[in-house]
């Protein structure tokens, strides 16, 4: 698990944004597309991220590998005990963690008031998501696939960034079309840190103003 804390904030407990990286990444990589640098006092809350598996899509592919139960009944122990709220406020994902980040709104709908996704990993048909060899049946997947859960998505802020060169653009504009995000940039770029770094200060932004 890796915090980033803004500086210059007083004392007490900070609302967090919890963040959920992509595939064949770890929680670390969001010091690598400058998290921590883009937290101020002026938005106060923290960014945390933890480790989900290479390419689980954070869904639960085994008995020992079960992604939203460890958000939902440990990650709250290990929140508090950083002294920051043990219930985020908001979710960030980045690529598989996009599909991620879209469920954990599902499933945490009276404490979640926004989401950002950028180039989030969303497939529009099973020949699509079969072809990750992650999901461990077709009915695992509709049962999970944003795209076909629209609804769980209503009360929340959300945004969507991806760019024009990402192959998963398709699925993405599919997203911005049915969810109507509150931001929804699609720009020069591709599915890669340089396209996510660019876009995670608005993103970090768009985060900060729904605390």
């Amino acid at each position: 698990m890796v915090a980033f804390r803004p500086d210059g904030v007083a004392p007490g407990v900070l609302p967090v944004c919890l963040a959920l990286h992509g595939r064949g990444a770890r929680a670390r990589v969001f010091a690598e597309l400058g998290v921590g640098d883009q937290l101020s006092a002026a938005a106060a809350f923290a960014v945390v991220a933890v480790d989900g598996g290479d390419a689980t899509y954070w869904q639960r592919t085994s008995p020992a590998d079960d992604p939203p139960a460890m958000l939902a009944d440990e990650l709250p122990g290990w929140l508090g005990e950083l002294g920051l709220n043990p219930r985020p406020f908001a979710v960030l994902g980045v690529s598989m963690g996009g599909y991620g980040a879209l469920n954990y709104v599902r499933d945490h709908r009276h404490d979640v008031r926004a989401a950002a996704v950028l180039s989030p990993a969303l497939f529009t048909s099973w020949t699509d998501a079969r072809a990750r060899n992650v999901f461990t049946s077709r009915a695992q997947w509709e049962q999970t696939e944003p795209l076909r859960h629209i609804d769980a998505l209503a009360d929340v802020k959300l945004g969507v960034w991806c760019g024009t060169a990402d192959p998963l653009l398709p699925s993405a504009n599919r997203l911005i079309d049915t969810a109507r995000p509150a931001v929804a940039r699609t720009g020069p770029g591709g599915h890669d840190a340089d396209f996510w770094v660019t876009t995670m200060p608005e993103a970090l932004s768009f985060i900060g103003s729904h605390i």
